[in-house]
């Protein structure tokens, strides 16, 4: 006995039409754009990822069009760019607001309070991880380690840094972002609109006043890893015996920059305090 596909639940339906062409000027200016882009690789195949930035400066996500397109301009298969634009997941698969909110939750800014930041903008928002307001301002999501670990939590906006945030500090700068008030990033350039951050990813210039010589820097437990890793070395420290204060020493007070640590004094764990032995109390076979 056989069954027919609907009896299966299966769903053949038509083929999907080809994706439509960009009107005749917007595809003029985008073709100008992508061969000064493709013009900076010895394999025009080479130029894929920043056409895929371009396009989606052009619509705000890689649609089915702007794959059409970076195709046609490469002599690549809609496959072949369409298995890229979906492995990274910098290209938007769909519509999203003119502001990239993403929330740190790796370990360092999820213990420092990145996860409750997450939550407490999804509530504010109303929305869920890779959804977008209803007026079109705002992308919530998650992300990963941005590198910025001595300033967590951290929370980033079309890519650049918001330090130290607290789930307050982040309810403000949302509502900011959707009133149209003002932002300052804490490190790096002025803020823009994901749009125009896609096309400085493209490789076009930054029309912004000011965005090229502003700069995120690293911060100061970075900076001394940095030292240490040239050679500079910081000063000795001299760390005595637990419950030993010598009468010429006086108590260390750590520096801003200096991140103390469990290494940095003998500690009481159950190898070094007697009270607390580690192994076996009993001896063996009794």
């Amino acid at each position: 006995m056989t069954t027919s596909s609907s009896e299966r639940g299966v769903s053949l339906g038509m083929p999907e039409l080809p994706a439509p062409a960009y009107p005749d000027d917007v595809r003029g200016r985008l073709e100008a754009d992508a061969r000064e882009v493709i013009a900076r690789y010895p394999d025009s195949r080479s130029a894929l990822l920043p056409l895929l930035h371009l396009v989606q400066a052009e619509e705000g996500h890689v649609t089915r069009t702007g794959m059409r397109f970076c195709a046609d301009m490469l002599g690549l298969t809609t496959a072949e760019v369409t298995a890229v634009a979906t492995f990274y997941t910098m290209y938007r698969r769909r519509p999203s607001g003119d502001y990239q909110v993403g929330v740190c939750t790796n370990t360092l800014c999820a213990v420092m309070g990145g996860d409750a930041i997450f939550e407490e903008l999804q509530e504010h928002l109303g929305v869920g991880n890779g959804e977008t307001t209803d007026d079109g301002k705002v992308t919530l999501e998650h992300i990963e380690c941005n590198a910025a670990c001595d300033f967590a939590p951290v929370v980033m906006v079309n890519w650049e840094f918001f330090d130290n945030q607290t789930p307050a500090s982040a309810k403000r700068l949302v509502d900011d972002l959707r009133s149209g008030r003002p932002v300052t990033p804490t490190r790096g350039a002025p803020l823009c609109t994901f749009k125009e951050t896609a096309r400085v990813l493209a490789g076009f210039p930054d029309e912004r006043d000011g965005a090229v010589d502003s700069g995120g820097s690293a911060g100061p437990a970075s900076l001394i890893g940095l030292k240490l890793a040239k050679g500079e070395s910081a000063p000795a420290r001299v760390v005595h015996p637990r419950g030993e204060t010598p009468r010429d020493d006086k108590p260390h007070e750590p520096s801003p920059t200096e991140h103390l640590s469990s290494h940095d004094a003998p500690q009481d764990t159950s190898a070094s305090d007697p009270a607390h032995p580690a192994g076996p109390v009993a001896e063996e076979g009794e």
